[in-house]
């Protein structure tokens, strides 16, 4: 019994080849099929073809040189075409390699007649020879001049200088993609796909400057090929097979000449879209349209070159009718034009009338008024600048100097502090004096100061005035003396030992002084549902457990916003919320929950306050205030404050002041060391005459921190 299923388009059984479906699986994968076919053209280039394959693969080769050429004229933008050098390699391999498949039938087969290398060599060769080789061999010579002197040399050009102006320019818009998205005017997302358009861009006008090499390439290899063509077919068909010289000439250089008409004419078709794809850089839309629009832009120019050819036309030994026709169509182009403009420039002048700017008003009017929740947004952060503080955002030089400070101060803040700094909104306000800048927290003025952008502020590390000629000023951030001198003073002012910045530098120190004090203000609600989020999944299973069951987000919230109004870092989500969880169990007062997070974050505390000698410098509350404060508070549980005298405030505030100040003057920074009962109350106390004075309980000190006591209260 015979097994007929068996050889239905298959291979042979046993014999290992792949059956046809499997084979029409395989090109059906774009990868496989890709593949396939460049192994199809390097195997050309070793194996010898049939006339009539070969004549396929010409008329592939054409038709792939007609897409191509289509294709760059239809698209809006080079980048829809980014795959075009690739391309472009694969179609001069192609033709390449048909060059040596029809070398190797025009030398083998060349004496047997003018189809030795296929019907499409021989009707190019026929059509464009007319019978006489020389004609043939000067069309053949003028088109390699055309695609290879003009053609391929301007677009090879245009490409080079296209590569290096987008290299030269990415830092500039990589910089102006940052000054947005600092400013807030685009958000990351946005900031992403316009950063990945640039790399795109400037990778493939990198391409195209190396891809053009491979036009130029095709083109000498198109002249070579036909050079030793003939001289190798002149003389094999001599010496070898007995031709006579006449009859040699017209068959071999027939067959060469239509060769190289072959592959010259889809060389030609790809080296113009190539020209036309990197010409296109500053060209938006599809080149027909945007040609049809700036040639007809200007009916003077149609009106003139109409004229011209009209008077052409009249005179004498010239051909009336083809110049005629011409300059009619153009004249009536040029009205037709002048006609459009016309109209447009009526329709913009009633459109200025006052009617139509009374209607205008009130579209504006009820456009205003629609979107009326968007006037009731609030901006985080705002700088406001005078008109003379404009070069820190947009300088000379293409360097947004404050910009990319606010950039790594945001980065620095999220690293330091674990918070997230919203986008500052940076803009000029004309009603400002001309150095004055501004910054506002939540639309509320938070702190000024005035600069000079082209100038340095250098001031005495030991806070005295310094001796250098300039404008004499007070630091905006600190308040200390400080003067502003000419870039020709710098290298003075730091041979002499002073602190020199730049206007810039002292913008964003006073910025990121300001958002280290406000923290806890510009910690939203939102921006606490994006840390718990962003939680690894381990670490969220425990917010599942608390929130909302034990407590609400509001209350994480209160937790983070009490820990950074004390300057502690929140970066360590974590671990605080673990604290939170184990306060729980008896408390759901967020004071109280802070107290028990800080323990747990003593080591982070402790480092935080370290000196750069790696010790903990301390000064203690003597148990005389110690038994102070704790007799002064009244109340239990949550409902606890702080009843104390005025004249002991006051009597502890001088002490506290005294005490820290003579520590600074020893060049120590230490902080106040208290009991865990009192320690919100002295804290509370403490801010408001010394806010960067850092309370810690006694619950806060590392086991293994090294302490030094440098005085007591």
């Amino acid at each position: 019994m015979v097994d007929v299923t068996a050889g239905q388009g298959t291979g042979a059984p046993g014999t290992g080849f792949p059956s046809l479906g499997e084979i029409g699986t395989m090109l059906k994968r774009g990868d496989l099929a890709l593949a396939f076919g460049i192994l199809t053209i390097l195997v050309v280039l070793i194996l010898p073809l049939p006339s009539v394959v070969l004549d396929l693969f010409l008329a592939i080769s054409i038709t792939l040189s007609i897409l191509i050429l289509m294709t760059s004229l239809f698209i809006q933008a080079p980048l829809e075409f980014s795959a075009f050098p690739t391309v472009l390699l694969i179609s001069t391999m192609l033709r390449l390699s048909l060059n040596l498949a029809s070398t190797r039938l025009i030398l083998s087969h060349g004496h047997e007649g003018s189809a030795a290398a296929g019907h499409v060599i021989e009707a190019f060769g026929n059509f464009v020879m007319g019978g006489n080789f020389v004609i043939g061999i000067i069309v053949f010579a003028i088109l390699v001049i055309v695609n290879f002197v003009v053609i391929t040399k301007g677009s090879g050009r245009i490409a080079e200088v296209a590569a290096r102006f987008q290299l030269d320019s990415m830092p500039g818009k990589q910089m102006a993609i940052d000054a947005d998205l600092s400013a807030g005017l685009i958000d990351e997302k946005t900031a992403k796909e316009r950063r990945k358009a640039l790399e795109d861009e400037s990778g493939f006008f990198g391409a195209m400057d190396g891809a053009s090499k491979f036009v130029r390439g095709d083109a000498v290899a198109g002249l070579l090929v036909v050079f030793i063509n003939i001289i190798g077919g002149m003389i094999i068909g001599i010496a070898q097979q007995g031709l006579s010289f006449g009859d040699a000439a017209r068959s071999y250089t027939l067959l060469t000449v239509g060769d190289g008409l072959v592959t010259q004419i889809p060389a030609l078709i790809v080296s113009t879209a190539a020209g036309l794809l990197v010409s296109k850089a500053a060209v938006s839309g599809a080149a027909d349209k945007a040609l049809m629009k700036q040639l007809s832009g200007y009916p003077q120019a149609l009106g003139m070159s109409a004229g011209v050819m009209l008077v052409l036309a009249m005179l004498p030994g010239i051909p009336m009718l083809p110049f005629l026709a011409l300059g009619s169509g153009a004249a009536a182009l040029a009205w037709t034009s002048h006609k459009h403009h016309r109209a447009a420039a009526a329709a913009a002048k009633a459109a200025a009338s006052p009617e139509a700017a009374a209607a205008a008003a009130a579209a504006a009017s009820a456009a205003a008024d629609e979107p009326i929740s968007a006037a009731l947004k609030i901006d985080d952060l705002k700088i406001e600048l005078g008109y003379a503080l404009l070069p820190l955002v947009n300088g000379p030089d293409g360097q947004d100097r404050l910009t990319e400070q606010i950039k790594a101060l945001r980065r620095s803040l999220a690293i330091e502090m674990g918070f997230v700094m919203p986008a500052v909104r940076i803009l000029d306000n004309v009603q400002l004096e001309a150095n004055t800048y501004i910054i506002k927290i939540k639309e509320v003025d938070a702190g000024s100061g005035r600069i000079w952008p082209n100038q340095y502020m250098v001031m005495d590390p030991a806070g005295g005035q310094v001796d250098v000629p300039g404008i004499h000023t007070t630091e905006p951030t600190f308040g200390l003396p400080a003067t502003w001198v000419d870039a020709s003073l710098k290298e003075e002012a730091s041979l002499k030992g002073y602190t020199v910045v730049d206007a810039a530098t002292v913008v964003s120190t006073h910025l990121t002084e300001l958002l280290k004090t406000n923290m806890s203000d510009l910690l939203s609600y939102g921006e606490v549902q994006k840390l718990l989020k962003d939680l690894p999944k381990e670490q969220s299973e425990l917010v599942k457990d608390i929130v909302p069951a034990q407590i609400t987000v509001s209350g994480i919230q209160r937790v983070l916003q009490l820990l950074l109004a004390e300057r502690i870092s929140v970066r360590d989500l974590s671990t605080i919320l673990e604290g939170i969880a184990d306060a729980l169990a008896f408390s759901r007062n967020p004071a109280t929950l802070v107290e028990h997070v800080r323990a747990r974050l003593a080591r982070q505390i402790c480092a935080q306050n370290t000196s750069i000698n790696g010790y903990l410098p301390l000064v203690a509350l003597s148990a005389k205030w110690e038994q102070a404060f704790a007799e002064s508070i009244i109340g239990q549980g949550e409902e606890r404050s702080l009843a104390m005298q005025p004249s002991k405030l006051s009597e502890f505030m001088t002490v506290v002041r005294d005490r820290f100040e003579q520590a600074a003057r020893e060049g120590e920074a230490p902080v106040l060391v208290t009991s865990a009962s009192i320690r919100p109350f002295v804290r509370s106390l403490v801010e408001r005459f010394r806010a960067q004075t850092t309370v810690l309980s006694q619950a806060e000190i590392h086991p293994r921190a090294r302490l030094k006591t440098v005085g007591s209260v």
